[in-house]
């Protein structure tokens, strides 16, 4: 599992044993134990043989090759920390990151991820996820992971068979899904979309769950077939790196100017105006906020099903995906 010494992998066990502690504490496992196992066996420190901390006035790199034994223990206990870890930066912008593990165990539970089950993965990062879901199913071919760039893929492919695993590593715009390795039981994104692909549904089987962060939130739909899904957000939120290709979100500005401070300092408020996009007016997202009484995130939901035109259509809405808070999606 890498050329690491005795001493750093003694340290990398100790610390992966009270991540796990740490993460089962919170309940995360709760609701499926298996995965307290996966993140028990899976060495995460493999997968981010560098990675990057936020300093004053840019980033410090730590990684573990370093010739300071200090240094390296630095590198190997920041690894088994509860955070996100930056792990590729191209002229200041984040490009990839390795998330947050016990955010990584809520998400891979709330998939329902079943023996047998086929999975796509969309955004393979370190390669760390595509692990941890390969280690749940025993049969490395039943994973596959996807990402844009040759480079991250690459370095994913390596960790992962470092760590002992050989998924199907794509390189390739997960916007479009990967087709060949179709069909899927479960789609996990680990970066952030506007919206739901609708290549994604016309590979899942009927019945899948397809697990995507969007507006800051994580979406949990059921596939219906390949025109219809729905579903409701989880009430944890998620901070992703956007989706590069096709399907890459761009935000804009939006000016809050003459909103009450409540409403700019609140979470749930940002939440609804990232989900309502240029559908809603911050004005008129306000108001429906105010008016629903300022509603969490488990409260909205998405549909989607065909359109007119048949090229098919998304919209969230409140409370109800039939009542009068609606509105489409990109």
């Amino acid at each position: 599992m890498g050329a690491y010494d005795a001493e750093t992998g003694r340290l990398a066990a100790e610390a992966r044993a009270e991540l796990v502690r740490e993460i089962d504490a919170d309940g995360a496992f709760a609701e499926d134990p298996v995965w307290r196992q996966a993140f028990a066996a899976v060495p995460r420190h493999v997968f981010v043989p560098y990675y990057y901390v936020g300093v004053r006035g840019g980033y410090e790199r730590r990684w573990g090759q370093s010739p300071d034994r200090a240094a390296r223990e630095r590198w190997v206990r920041g690894a088994y920390a509860d955070a996100p870890l930056a792990t590729r930066l191209r002229d200041g912008e984040l490009l990839s990151s390795s998330s947050q593990p016990s955010l990584m165990a809520r998400m891979l539970v709330a998939l329902r991820v079943e023996d047998g089950h086929r999975v796509l993965e969309v955004g393979a990062g370190t390669g760390y996820n595509a692990a941890l879901l390969a280690h749940r199913l025993g049969d490395d071919d039943l994973v596959t992971t996807v990402d844009l760039e040759p480079e991250i893929t690459e370095s994913a492919r390596t960790h992962l068979a470092a760590a002992g695993h050989h998924p199907a590593v794509v390189t390739g715009d997960g916007a479009r899904g990967v087709p060949e390795r179709a069909p899927f039981d479960r789609i996990i994104a680990t970066c952030a979309l506007p919206t739901v692909p609708r290549a994604w549904l016309t590979q899942c089987r009927p019945g899948a769950c397809v697990l995507v962060p969007l507006a800051t939130g994580l979406l949990a739909l059921t596939v219906r077939d390949a025109g219809h899904a729905e579903g409701r957000f989880l009430s944890t939120p998620a901070y992703f790196v956007p989706l590069r290709g096709e399907g890459r979100a761009e935000a804009g500005p939006v000016s809050l100017s003459g909103l009450p401070a409540r409403a700019r300092e609140q979470e749930s408020f940002h939440f609804l105006l990232g989900l309502a996009g240029a559908a809603l007016s911050p004005v008129d997202a306000y108001a429906l906020w105010e008016r629903t009484g300022m509603p969490d995130r488990e409260r909205y939901g998405v549909t989607i099903a065909p359109g007119t035109t048949g090229a098919g259509h998304a919209r969230a809405w409140l409370d109800d995906p039939e009542g009068p808070n609606t509105w489409p999606l990109p």
